[in-house]
């Protein structure tokens, strides 16, 4: 973390954007983001009108997912070890490559998605390893008083990314077909790196060590041995894995609250402006006294807001509590990260970024087939009742669980 000059801390958005680092690592993340949300779109698109078969969209979900979990330890070891600037441009690059072969392939006509579907194996391990590098390069590009508007700008534009992208991609590809919208997510990855080029982050000065199992598991004992840590990643974890109602929107549109893809649409985009406006909000006016209980309170709000949107029969009613509960789990997400980041030495922070990354992407995969199984048991109103309910005693019982987490006032200060 960047030392500063003693006297007032400086917060806002003012202050973040002066540091130019962090701005170009900023503007490259979010063309990044953008331009995967337009790629995940158009590919599940293309997919599904080559074969008309759902089973293909999961192994498409699939092909990511995996590669990310078999690799990401062995990618916080990387990050931890070798210069993280130079890990996420290795990384951007071979994410271009691959939406330039998906243009390709687009352009060629194809027969069969299992082309598509090994450059996604290959897009996956890419963000494998540049996901632990981004997480804990950020802290490099700031300094401590204003990390958490770092924070929550980042988060802010991840939350446009993931509102804008899928929007983009689905309306070009409309209007133009698959190449074009590979054509444009590869421009904007190569805009992203050009961007990336413009940080200067502090090299490693330590040799690069041989890997070993202990040094790539090293960050799941790390966080086993950290109350805090533990606490914070695995309240987040079963907190989305129980509260997946995202998950059933389609069914939730169609049999409860009887609208179209529009309103489907509305629908999903609904968390992410509430996350969004959230994260804007704490640019300015971040967490700085009271982090735990924030936390907690965050998750609350997000078990009763799934509660409430499982009782609902009203659209309009539906789409406020999932804007709350966007907000709530910003809220959450917020505290988890500059914990995490503040918490860990930064010759760590790859490897515990790694873990970190793993939970909450299985999390969010797994939570999607808990509710899935859930609403086939139960019904989908119930299953998303039941799991509100589940998250408030994932709530009650971390707060007695881990106290040093409750009592956590300032970050850095447990």
């Amino acid at each position: 973390m960047r030392a500063v000059p003693d006297g007032p801390a400086a917060g806002g958005l003012r202050s973040v954007l002066r540091e130019r680092s962090f701005t170009w690592f900023l503007l490259a993340r979010f063309a990044a983001a953008v331009a995967v949300q337009m790629q995940t779109v158009s590919v599940g698109v293309q997919v599904y009108a080559l074969t008309r078969n759902p089973l293909d969209l999961g192994l498409l979900g699939l092909s990511q997912f995996l590669p990310f979990v078999a690799f990401v330890l062995i990618a916080g070891h990387v990050a931890d070890r070798f210069n993280r600037k130079t890990i996420i441009l290795l990384c951007l690059a071979v994410m271009l490559l691959c939406a330039a072969a998906l243009a390709t392939f687009a352009v060629l006509g194809l027969r069969s998605p299992a082309p598509v579907l090994g450059v996604m194996i290959a897009f996956g391990i890419a963000r494998a390893f540049m996901a632990p590098a981004s997480n804990a390069i950020m802290p490099n590009l700031v300094p401590t008083p204003i990390f958490g508007s770092a924070v929550a700008l980042n988060s802010s534009a991840w939350q446009v990314a993931t509102i804008a992208g899928p929007a983009l991609g689905g309306v070009l590809y409309a209007a133009t077909g698959a190449a074009v919208v590979f054509e444009v997510v590869a421009l904007m990855l190569g805009l992203a790196v050009a961007c990336l080029a413009g940080v200067r982050a502090p090299p490693k000065h330590s040799a690069p060590e041989a890997a070993s199992w202990q040094s790539v598991i090293e960050g799941l004992r790390f966080v086993w041995r950290r109350e805090l840590i533990l606490g914070a990643i695995s309240m987040d974890l079963f907190a989305v894995l129980f509260g997946g109602a995202t998950a059933l929107l389609p069914a939730i549109a169609a049999e409860v609250l009887h609208v179209g893809v529009v309103g489907i649409g509305w629908l999903r985009a609904a968390p992410g402006v509430g996350a969004a406006l959230t994260a804007v909000w704490l640019t300015s006016r971040p967490i700085s006294r009271h982090a735990g209980r924030a936390m907690f309170i965050g998750v609350v709000v997000f078990g009763i807001a799934t509660i409430v949107f499982g009782l609902s029969r009203n659209f309009w009613l539906s789409l406020g509590v999932l804007a709350v509960l966007g907000a709530a789990d910003m809220v959450s997400v917020f505290v988890r990260h500059i914990l995490v980041q503040l918490e860990t030495p930064d010759a760590m922070r790859g490897r515990v970024g790694a873990v970190n990354s793993m939970f909450i992407g299985a999390s969010n995969e797994l939570g999607e087939f808990e509710s899935g199984v859930t609403a086939a048991w139960w019904g989908v109103r119930p299953a998303i009742v039941i799991g509100g309910l589940a998250t408030l005693g994932v709530a009650g019982l971390w707060v007695r669980w881990f106290p040093a987490l409750r009592r956590l006032d300032r970050f850095g200060s447990p």
